[in-house]
């Protein structure tokens, strides 16, 4: 298995959190920050093991800071990473159209970051699907992964025709909109996360990437197919949009 999206630089008891997602399975964690001041922390984590832990660099979509997104753009140029994100949008703390405009524009930016670096892009859309698909669309991303997504099952599978992936966190447990969307997804355009330590699959726990298990054992359900299934596809999709594989 793989978690291609956790916040592991909020762990404090790291190693332990470590030694528990290889028990459990995992062959890979990536580790997501989105505030520049994460990234020594970050660099420090992946430093316990490189070749389990990967990083991607994000920025927290409700920042519209110039000054910190100037930051997030200078990490990107000379850090080593897998991927950019999360980066997107957040409709549901951001009601302003004003202050929304200027998320789109850093969201933009972020896009154009990813294609210049030929790096998959990571994708918050909280409460704004829709909205992030086309921009995604319109500046011609490909290699994409959207994160937890909560918008309709329509535009979903759009998006999938475009050759994008779907996360699917292990809150799919209780989630009755993930559950939606496993069903209507092909199980051929999901990967796995946890969102640690949010998202739980035990609702008032933290959640941690040995968690992922639970993703996996409900996908196999929702879709009628067994787990390994599951988990070989959805390995073989992380390890593709990662490149993994050279």
């Amino acid at each position: 298995m793989i978690d291609v999206h956790a916040h592991l630089t909020e762990f404090n008891d790291i190693l332990e959190v470590i030694r528990r997602a290889k028990e459990a399975g995992l062959e890979h964690i990536i580790i997501s920050i989105i505030d520049p001041s994460e990234i020594n922390r970050a660099k420090e984590i992946i430093s316990l093991d490189p070749k389990f832990l990967h990083l991607t660099i994000g920025f927290d979509p409700t920042n519209l800071s110039e000054e910190e997104f100037s930051k997030f753009e200078l990490l990107i140029e000379k850090e080593s990473i897998v991927g950019i994100g999360e980066v997107g949008l957040d409709y549901y703390y951001i009601r302003d159209e004003t202050q929304r405009s200027i998320q789109e524009k850093l969201f933009r930016r972020s896009i154009r970051l990813a294609l210049k670096r030929n790096l998959p892009i990571i994708v918050h859309s909280r409460s704004a699907g829709r909205r992030a698909l086309e921009i995604l669309y319109s500046e011609g991303a490909d290699r994409v992964i959207m994160h937890a997504f909560d918008g309709k099952s329509g535009h979903a599978n759009e998006a999938v025709k475009r050759g994008y992936y779907f996360s699917i966190p292990t809150s799919v447990v209780h989630s009755q909109q993930k559950q939606k969307l496993v069903r209507a997804l092909p199980i051929e355009s999901m990967v796995l996360e946890t969102d640690s330590p949010v998202l739980s699959p035990i609702r008032g726990t933290r959640n941690e990437p040995a968690n992922l298990i639970y993703a996996l054992k409900k996908v196999a359900e929702i879709k009628g197919i067994s787990e390994e299934e599951v988990n070989r596809i959805t390995t073989y999709n992380a390890k593709k949009i990662f490149n993994f594989f050279k």
